[in-house]
C-alpha cells in the first residue's frame, strides 16, 4: 500500500507556526492538532494570539486546541473561549481533570452546545465507551486514545484500536484519533482497522518518503551513512 492508497485521514501535530503554515500546503494533511506541551516545546507564550495566527494561516481544515484549566467551570468557559476562534476549531477536553474526575459530563454539555469537542488523553476502551455515549447526538467530535503511550507500556495498540472504532460506532458524529504514534507503521495499522484519523509529527512526516523504498537501497543507504560518518569523525583502529 502507497500514501495515496490511504483511508486514514493524517493530521500534523505540532505548535511551530512556520511549519504548520508549509504543512497547510501539503494535500495529505488534512488537519492539526497541538497541546499545552507542543506549545511549550516550541516557545509559545501568547496562547491566544498564537491561535489566531493559526487559525488565520489554517481557515479550512480542522485545528484542535486544548483547554488549560483544571476545574470544570473554567474547562467551560475555556472551551467556549477556544470555540470562538473559529468555524474549524475543535477544542480538546481531557478526559478527566488531574484529580481523576470524569469529563463526561462536561463533555455532554459542551457538545450539545454545539461545541466541537477533542476528548484527549483516553488509554482505555471504558473510557471510549464512557465518552462515546456523551458524544453521541451531539456536535462532530473527535476521540483521541494514546496508542503510542498505549504501546510504551508493552500493550500491543491494535486490538484495542479496532475495539475503539466499533465502540464509536453508536456516535457516528464522532472520529476516533490514533493519537501518539510512534512509528510510520502506525499510520498503516490505523488504516487497516478503519481508524478514521492519526496524528503525525513532523519528524514522522519526513519518513513517509520511505514509504515503499526498496529495502535492499535502503540497506545500501545504511551502510553508506556509517561508513561516512566514520570517516567524518576521523575514527581510527
Amino acid at each position: 500500500m502507497t500514501r495515496g492508497q490511504l483511508s486514514v485521514k493524517i493530521f500534523a501535530d505540532g505548535a511551530d507556526l512556520a511549519t504548520m503554515r508549509d504543512l497547510y500546503q501539503q494535500p495529505h494533511i488534512a488537519g492539526f492538532t497541538t497541546n499545552p506541551t507542543l506549545m511549550r516545546k516550541a516557545g509559545v507564550t501568547d496562547y491566544a494570539a498564537f491561535a489566531r495566527d493559526v487559525v488565520q494561516a489554517i481557515p479550512d481544515k480542522p485545528i484542535s486546541f486544548e483547554v488549560i484549566a483544571d476545574e470544570f467551570a473554567e474547562m467551560e468557559r475555556q472551551a467556549h473561549v477556544i470555540a470562538s476562534w473559529g468555524a474549524n476549531v475543535y477544542v480538546k477536553i481531557p478526559v478527566t481533570n488531574t484529580r481523576g474526575e470524569s469529563s463526561c459530563a462536561l463533555i455532554y454539555r459542551l457538545s450539545r452546545a454545539g461545541v466541537q469537542v477533542n476528548v484527549t488523553a483516553l488509554m482505555t476502551l471504558q473510557q471510549v465507551r464512557e465518552v462515546a455515549g456523551n458524544l453521541a447526538g451531539g456536535a462532530p467530535s473527535y476521540v483521541s486514545v494514546f496508542a503510542g503511550r498505549i504501546a510504551d507500556t508493552g500493550v500491543d495498540p491494535v486490538p484495542m484500536m479496532a475495539a475503539a472504532v466499533n465502540i464509536l460506532r453508536v456516535a457516528p458524529n464522532t472520529e476516533l484519533i490514533w493519537a501518539s504514534p510512534r512509528e510510520v507503521l502506525n499510520i498503516f495499522q490505523a488504516d487497516a482497522i478503519g481508524c478514521h484519523i492519526i496524528t503525525v509529527t513532523s519528524d514522522m512526516l519526513e519518513k513517509l518518503v520511505l514509504v515503499g523504498k526498496n529495502l535492499n537501497d535502503y540497506s545500501l543507504d545504511t551502510v553508506q551513512m556509517f561508513r561516512t560518518d566514520a570517516l567524518v569523525a576521523g575514527l581510527t583502529l
